[in-house]
């Protein structure tokens, strides 16, 4: 089924941010195994796995819209050099994913693409997740102190 134009170049463009925040999360997932902080270092992982799955998802959409993915773009991928600059960076990318998905599904409606809608409203649904538990280690190092947060990060 032919795709709208917009809509496919959208799809691409959430494709290009999953693709580098992908990136980013696997970067700072092993950064945080390499400091020993196991229970960071799985949380993070999974939220690799996440964007991973979204960006199989929109790569099959785009083939569906019989578009081509384009999974040779990044955007700026932001390391942190500690553990709460990498959380803080991640939180900037959530926010960017949950701004793009969400002015996405306004253009799917505008087109009255559907199919599109609800697979863009399921990934938002795990974007808006990702932000609740980056803003709660934020509280967390913020209430208790980064030393106290880091150690409780050591045990997985």
């Amino acid at each position: 089924m032919k795709g709208n134009d917009r809509i496919l170049e959208t799809l691409n463009a959430l494709l290009s941010d999953e693709l580098t925040a992908i990136n980013q999360y696997m970067v700072h997932s092993e950064m945080c195994d390499n400091w020993g902080y196991a229970r960071l270092h799985k949380a993070i992982e999974k939220r690799a796995i996440d964007e991973m799955k979204h960006a199989e998802k929109l790569i099959g959409r785009i083939l569906y819209l019989e578009g081509k993915p384009i999974v040779s773009n990044l955007g700026p991928i932001h390391i942190g050099a500690e553990v709460e600059t990498q959380l803080r960076n991640d939180y900037e990318s959530e926010k960017g994913a949950v701004s793009a998905y969400n002015t996405a599904i306004a253009l799917a409606v505008e087109v009255a693409d559907n199919g599109t809608r609800e697979l863009l409203e399921s990934i938002l649904k795990d974007e808006e997740t990702h932000i609740d538990w980056l803003e709660a280690q934020l509280d967390q190092i913020g209430q208790m102190g980064l030393g106290v947060y880091l150690s409780q990060q050591v045990t997985s």
